[in-house]
């Protein structure tokens, strides 16, 4: 079964606990916290106490995706904070072998995640080190954006890797996603799905996640 992430981006911020509760009593798997520094992307979202915040009040493990500079710096202080996943930026990390360890050194489970335009060859040497990848179908920093349809053969070129260096790595897709490119993403080999806008805009997310489960 897909595994669901459902993107507390989209929630609305004022009724953070209820949208945190929902999540909780939904079929979905973890909760996907993006943080944004204004500078690695052009937004800023979530930060530490933001963090800490949903971590009191969730059930389920928090998968958090750092776009920032520099994200060495707060590796010890997420996984104070509650991560469960912490996914950092290929092209934020100059030596992603360090930092891939620095994350497992803290007890957290590793990804790395891509840049539309960055290749997935440029985890060869790293693939059986990593616990997840992210592939971003949309440009990072913002939600609600469409769906860049190159992701699906980067997906496939992905599993590809994976199966070839025998690896254990989850492929995990953030962007545009709603049933018909979910379908089509786990089809070419993904694991698992982040999806904000599609969820929380919907007249029932909770039913939305069932459905997006169901892929």
């Amino acid at each position: 079964m897909t595994i669901i992430s459902p993107s507390l981006l989209a929630s609305d911020f004022a009724n953070l606990q209820r949208d945190v509760e929902m999540i909780n009593n939904s079929a979905a798997d973890w909760f996907h916290v993006d943080v944004m520094d204004g500078s690695f992307v052009p937004n800023l979202s979530f930060g530490l106490p933001s963090v800490k915040a949903v971590a009191k009040h969730a059930t389920k493990p928090l998968d958090v995706h750092l776009m920032i500079v520099n994200p060495d710096k707060y590796i010890t202080a997420f996984a104070e904070a509650g991560a469960a996943y912490l996914t950092v930026h290929y092209e934020a990390c100059p030596h992603l072998h360090r930092t891939i360890q620095a994350i497992k050194a803290e007890d957290m489970k590793a990804g790395v995640a891509l840049n539309p335009h960055t290749p997935v060859s440029v985890l060869e040497e790293v693939i059986n080190d990593l616990d997840l990848v992210l592939i971003m179908s949309v440009n990072p920093g913002f939600g609600g954006q469409k769906f860049i349809e190159a992701a699906i053969e980067k997906t496939r070129k992905l599993r590809a890797l994976i199966t070839e260096k025998g690896a254990k790595t989850l492929i995990e897709i953030d962007g545009g996603v709603n049933t018909e490119t979910g379908r089509r993403l786990v089809e070419a080999g993904a694991d698992a799905l982040v999806a904000g806008s599609f969820v929380f805009n919907s007249p029932d997310p909770s039913a939305t996640i069932a459905e997006l489960k169901q892929l």
